[in-house]
């Protein structure tokens, strides 16, 4: 009992100190979390150290932590905005899911010569667009509040989606248990809209917060369900965020209640646990197929992105923007490699080239938006105005550079 005190004061002194770096630094605190889990991990291989070694009590926090979050980046989604643009919505975000996982996939097989299934992680892994650094850079420009902001956020939604199911459906035993799964989880899917907002009316308002407890079990049960029919927990947990997103409208308090549970408490044991998985000797080993397949996730997000941007109607600024920002990837990829690991379907090695792969495809497409593509409009206070006409949405009073 004593060794579990020691680790528990190591991970969240590291979680804190990645706090105050990402407050210095004005950079994700996911991002932190990773690195300095690289470093602890590492250092402690390196000295013989066993306290930054994952143990099950560990473990069970981080995958909860990864549900959890799934289920928040599912119930982000505003039903208004993806009702109003799910044209360009559906069609950049499925591109920027399919693109990606047969390009990464393919050349992870043919190319890297890895198994099947070690390939199809590497092709879902770098498949994603990172909602927590699309969120976290919408809030901070001010482009949440504008219709280019709601319709990335909205393709991007649609490309997780597209990423949970392939990790939920790939690798699921199709047996009994996996259509007691489906029927289950429709059944509550259906249902759970009216549910919660009976028990939030109900409960809410509450010190000791049963409208979450709440959601934790929900999750827990659809969670035990699909790890029963070997597929993913975080395919229902993104499900039911869905459903119940409008709810969170209405109620920002519980959102941000929740929000502050799960980054408080959850998500550093999730972020820190995968960073300590990742090989330094493996990096080196594998530094030429990591840069290969970080490029192969650029292109393939600029070949299946960036054309259906100027079909919509985006000028030529809004165009690269928008694609470098789908271009990113963190916390599903990161969840995609653990999966990949944690079932063996993946090595160690392979690991540690997906995960620092998601890790710079977070940070170098985010920078290069930032710093050359943002949006000017936003500067001078003016707001995106969308026309449909037919089936394409131009922008409006927004020339071409």
């Amino acid at each position: 009992m004593e060794q579990v005190w020691y680790t528990a004061a190591a991970w969240i002194g590291v979680a804190l100190l990645a706090s105050l770096i990402s407050i210095r630094l004005g950079i994700s605190v996911a991002l932190v979390e990773i690195f300095l889990g690289f470093v602890a991990g590492n250092l402690g291989a390196y000295f013989g150290w066993g306290i930054f070694k994952p143990t099950p009590w560990i473990n069970f926090l981080a995958g909860f932590a990864s549900v959890v979050l799934t289920f928040l980046a599912g119930a982000e989604i505003e039903p208004e905005a993806f009702r109003r643009l799910w044209r360009p919505s559906l069609a950049i975000g499925a591109m920027s899911f399919l693109f990606p996982f047969l390009g990464c996939m393919a050349y992870a097989y043919y190319i890297g010569g890895w198994q099947p299934q070690s390939a199809q992680i590497a092709g879902i892994a770098l498949s994603t667009t990172s909602m927590a650094v699309v969120y976290a850079v919408m809030v901070e420009t001010g482009l949440n509040n504008t219709e280019l902001g709601k319709l990335i956020l909205t393709a991007c939604f649609v490309t997780d989606l597209g990423t949970v199911l392939a990790l939920g459906l790939i690798f699921a035993e199709y047996d009994r248990w996996l259509i007691v799964f489906v029927v289950v989880t429709v059944v509550a899917l259906w249902r759970l809209p009216s549910i919660c907002r009976w028990a939030f009316a109900r409960w809410s308002g509450r010190v000791i917060e049963p409208e979450i407890k709440f959601i934790f079990l929900v999750l827990c049960i659809l969670g035990a369900l699909a790890v029963t029919a070997r597929s993913e927990a975080v395919l229902p947990a993104y499900l039911f965020g869905m459903v119940i997103a409008g709810l969170f409208v209405q109620d920002k308090v519980m959102l941000h209640r929740m929000r502050a549970i799960t980054f408080a408490l959850l998500t550093p044991f999730f972020f820190i646990k995968a960073g300590t998985l990742v090989s330094l000797p493996a990096l080196v080993a594998g530094f030429g197929i990591l840069v290969a397949l970080f490029w192969a996730k650029m292109i393939t997000k600029i070949v299946g992105i960036w054309p259906l941007c100027r079909l919509f109607g985006l000028p030529l600024r809004e165009s690269n923007y928008t694609t470098l920002l789908m271009a990113t990837g963190l916390t599903f990829g990161s969840i995609s490699a653990l999966f990949g690991l944690t079932h063996g379907y993946v090595d160690q090695d392979q690991y540690s080239i997906l995960v620092t792969g998601v890790i710079a495809s977070a940070v170098v497409p985010t920078i290069i938006a930032q710093v050359w593509f943002q949006p000017r409009e936003v500067n001078l206070g003016r707001e995106y105005e969308l026309e449909f006409i037919g089936s394409t949405e131009h922008f409006l009073h927004m020339p071409d550079e």
